[in-house]
């Protein structure tokens, strides 16, 4: 019979799994940070935050995730390259497999928990851990219950996870798999030590269940003043997280948010922070969190006197930090806000051809929502020599179950409801592309984002950009205005009309795989070229 340690709400065997192990339910996550460093799973920093590691795997594995084909979703699920189908017999015989292997561990960590800040919404999960650090980082971050909430949980998807079980299975692709039964309302995860992934296979989760209650689930952080809510859309290193954080503004949560009837959620209770080039300076609250006991730091390098270095990158440059939301003092109680005035996307052109700051229409909105572009810059990774666009749709491609034309819709009608006002915001080149022009300063950007928060440019003289045709200001107060244009900050204009029909046919050329999903609206707001 299994030892019980904390406050269960529910019996293993209810699960599957029989076990004489001493099993661990709903601990505070010191305890498990404690427990974590008596096992042997990581080391503290010098301000007792968890530093670990995750192994080969520094990352998210997208070829390893799938979807289990059958009968109540099939039919939802955009069905390809990133949703990957499997069938319901490759799922039994690896989740008996992964149950018979956590039954035999000698400690489990079970976590009852939800995802969802709205009552209404959210979905009860529950999370069994072989690692105590991973328990701790899903309790970090997914929603706490009360200890009332406790009594009556009962989990609607339950998340296996198994990191060191690595399969021999020739349905999959390598001996990690990330699989998703909609039907049995069940996760496993085996052969990857990378945490992001127990969040993120609720994420797909929550993204197929709202849009059929008429909730937008987004990819984006959201801040508010209490009658002022902007959501912020963008790919890595765009400045989603950094943008979002502002001291005249709440923070609601960094990551993961639903648009439902009363306004924004948050999906989480916490946050999950890119770590890396951390500063005090730039990011005064996120580098305070990797000071606290109860923060989890991972593939972070320390020196021996155990201070992080956050501009190491010898383990990899997707170095992260989890902490819960509370750890973060300018946000909201509740982690929601209101409904939002101004959808902001977020992009790092590194060619330097879209403006720094632009208005764009409903189609427009829908259409830039789908492509979700940003570019990456040379040395970022190897083999990347100049700029190459890349391109997410709804900026999560691959936690988007659905056609991206289902979650577009939902946003504009969403914006067309409540008068929200979409921005495309540059965070990247001016003057030339990545090697011959300026990123764009922090400071410039900040002034632009802050007009259009504030409504500054409502009443603002505009122009029309002639291939993408949006809509750019020909003013911003604390903005440079020649920088507002980008053909007029570019040393010869013709090199820059190139480099813009370039872009534009990237543009286009992606967005072919998405046309015969979208309305004719929306296909009409490509760029021309």
């Amino acid at each position: 019979m299994a030892t019980t340690v904390g406050v269960p709400s529910g019996d293993l065997s209810e699960s599957g799994i029989l076990t004489n192990a001493t099993v661990h339910w709903n601990l505070d996550n010191i305890s498990l940070i404690d427990l974590a460093v008596e096992r042997g799973e990581g080391i503290l920093s010098n301000h007792g935050a968890l530093v670990t590691e995750t192994g080969e795997r520094t990352g998210r594995s997208p070829n390893d995730k799938f979807i289990v084909d059958e009968a109540t979703t099939n039919q939802d699920v955009n069905w390809g390259e990133v949703n990957i189908s499997t069938d319901n017999v490759v799922f039994e015989r690896l989740k008996k497999q992964v149950i018979q292997y956590l039954s035999e561990r000698e400690t489990l960590f079970v976590q009852d928990l939800f995802c969802g800040a709205e009552e209404s919404e959210a979905l009860p999960i529950r999370v069994i851990n072989q690692n105590a650090w991973h328990n701790a980082f899903a309790r970090n971050m997914f929603v706490r219950p009360s200890n009332e909430q406790l009594e009556s949980h009962e989990p609607q998807f339950t998340v296996y996870h198994a990191p060191h079980f690595e399969a021999d299975d020739s349905a999959l692709n390598s001996q990690c798999f990330v699989i998703v039964n909609y039907e049995a309302g069940e996760v496993i995860i085996g052969g990857t030590r990378y945490a992001g992934e127990i969040k993120k296979s609720i994420f797909g989760v929550m993204n197929l269940i709202l849009p059929k209650k008429g909730i937008l689930p987004m990819h984006c952080s959201a801040n508010t003043t209490g009658e002022n809510t902007a959501v912020f859309f963008g790919l890595s290193g765009t400045g989603k997280t950094t943008l979002s954080a502002d001291p005249k503004r709440a923070l609601i949560g960094d990551d993961e948010h639903g648009w439902g009837a009363n306004g924004v959620f948050n999906f989480e209770g916490g946050c999950y922070a890119k770590l890396i080039n951390l500063s005090e300076e730039d990011e005064p609250e996120i580098f305070g969190t990797t000071k606290q006991k109860g923060t989890v730091l991972e593939n972070i390098v320390v020196d021996e006197n155990g201070v992080p270095d956050f501009f190491d990158v010898s383990k990899t440059q997707n170095t992260r930090g989890s902490y819960p939301i509370e750890f973060i003092e300018n946000r909201t109680m509740d982690s929601k806000g209101g409904h939002p005035q101004n959808v902001i996307f977020l992009t790092c052109d590194a060619f330097g051809v879209l403006p720094p700051i632009s208005r764009l229409t409903s189609a427009q909105a829908a259409y830039h929502f789908i492509s979700g572009y940003t570019a990456k810059v040379a040395g970022t990774e190897i083999g990347v020599t100049e700029p190459e666009a890349t391109f997410s749709a709804c900026f999560g491609e691959p936690f988007m179950p659905m056609h991206p034309g289902v979650y577009a819709d939902l946003l504009s009608n969403k914006m067309a409801e409540h008068g929200a006002t979409a921005w495309l915001i540059n965070t990247g080149w001016s003057g030339g592309s990545y090697g011959v022009g300026k990123r764009m300063k922090i400071k410039y950007t900040r002034a632009m984002l802050n007009a259009a928060l504030d409504g500054e440019l409502d009443d603002a003289e505009y122009v029309t950009d002639e291939r993408f045709g949006f809509e750019i200001p020909t003013s911003c107060e604390g903005v440079p205005g020649e920088l507002l244009i980008p053909k007029q900050t570019w040393a010869d204009g013709e090199s820059y009309d190139a480099m813009a029909d370039k872009l534009a046919s990237m543009f286009n050329k992606n967005f072919e795989r998405y046309s015969e999903g979208v309305s004719k609206a929306v296909n009409a707001a490509a760029p021309r070229n």
